[in-house]
């Protein structure tokens, strides 16, 4: 059940790769369909259930981005040369797309594009929350779980598989279980938010963080595979039924609500990572198809960092303006807004000093 993960001559881990160029164009799923899921006048038909279907049926990309991270920045090379290094090479090579992105969502989209009035009060408070625009909360995920990482990895070392395992289990139940239990308490008629600021919205994501690490090498095959995809399968699905029928079943939204840190969100966004590793298993593309596949995969932070803008834009031409949660409308929308994203990414990456932003 378990092996090295297969690698090329060069050390990649293609399995990964394809997760992460997955995962961001779910990323972009979401966003594109997420207006329609809140529109209230499509809300119960079939246009709205087809966005559903696509917005939450792709919920488990972030936890799985998350684990993408964990699985190869908790490597013990990584600190080889002290926190310190650590710091330096990770924080200092994402300074310059953390402070840019936000300045540029809050200047140029918030305030220019959008027409949104903001005092400097308001501005404070977005940053200060780690809410400068709908998706940049993750950058500041990512400061925070850097931050802790050599802390994680010198508990790891010498622990072994086991100890992995054992640690990332115990941290991620111990954050649904929070998760849940704020919200069976808010249920009751005692309201407990659990709000995240900028310095923590890490937290919620630590258990994520370490298994990956714990399942990079886990390599399932035959029926043990098979079950996997099928429960993978049967978490997304039930995560998509329970918030499409959110009203009539209060008490299983506050036992099991559906969120990142979710029962259900947890068991597909792991699934997903062992299903993945298991089927792509002996997976290494040939010279061109590894070039493609590497370049899309290092493209993906900044496509997830770009493609709001892009999507905005789009959404302003005449024929997606008003889709009127058209299914098929969306569903161009989505795949051009990807494949427009990872064009401007891959070309601004060729251009010196542009590229540290993307």
């Amino acid at each position: 059940m378990t092996a090295p993960a297969t690698s090329s001559a060069s050390g990649r881990r293609w399995p990964l790769d394809v997760m992460r160029v997955l995962a961001v164009v779910g990323v972009v799923a979401i966003h594109t369909f997420g207006a329609a899921v809140s529109d209230p006048a499509l809300r119960g038909s079939l246009r709205w259930w087809f966005a559903v279907a696509v917005d939450i049926g792709f919920i488990w990309v972030v936890p799985l981005f998350v684990m993408l991270s964990g699985a190869l920045i908790l490597a013990p090379r990584q600190f080889s040369a002290g926190p310190a290094a650590f710091y330096r090479r990770r924080l200092l090579r994402l300074a310059p797309a953390f402070v840019f992105w936000q300045a540029f969502y809050i200047l140029l989209v918030r305030i220019w594009f959008s027409g949104t009035g903001l005092g400097w009060g308001d501005i404070a408070t977005s940053i200060l929350d780690g809410r400068t625009y709908t998706h940049l909360y993750f950058l500041w995920l990512i400061v925070g779980l850097y931050a802790v990482a050599p802390i994680l990895a010198a508990f790891l070392g010498g622990g072994g598989r086991r100890r992995a395992f054992v640690f990332a289990v115990t941290v991620l139940a111990v954050t649904v279980v929070t998760w849940s239990a704020a919200a069976v308490v808010t249920y009751s008629g005692q309201p407990r938010p659990l709000v995240l600021m900028a310095l923590t919205q890490w937290l919620p994501y630590v258990g994520y963080f370490l298994a990956g690490w714990a399942l990079r090498d886990v390599i399932l095959r035959g029926a043990a595979l098979a079950v996997a995809v099928a429960g993978t399968g049967t978490a997304v699905a039930l995560t998509v039924w329970q918030y499409g029928t959110a009203s009539e079943h209060p008490l299983l939204n506050a036992l099991a609500p559906v969120g990142y840190p979710g029962p259900l969100v947890a068991v597909a966004a792991i699934g997903v990572f062992v299903c993945v590793n298991g089927a792509l298993r002996s997976f290494s593309p040939r010279r061109a198809g590894a070039r493609v596949l590497q370049t899309l995969s290092d493209a993906a932070f900044g496509v997830f960092l770009i493609h709001f803008v892009v999507l905005l834009l789009l959404r302003e031409l005449p024929v997606f303006a008003s889709h009127g949660g058209s299914p098929i409308l969306l569903t161009i929308l989505w795949l051009i807004t990807a494949a427009v994203s990872f064009v401007l990414v891959i070309v601004l990456r060729r251009i010196p000093g542009v590229r540290r932003i993307v």
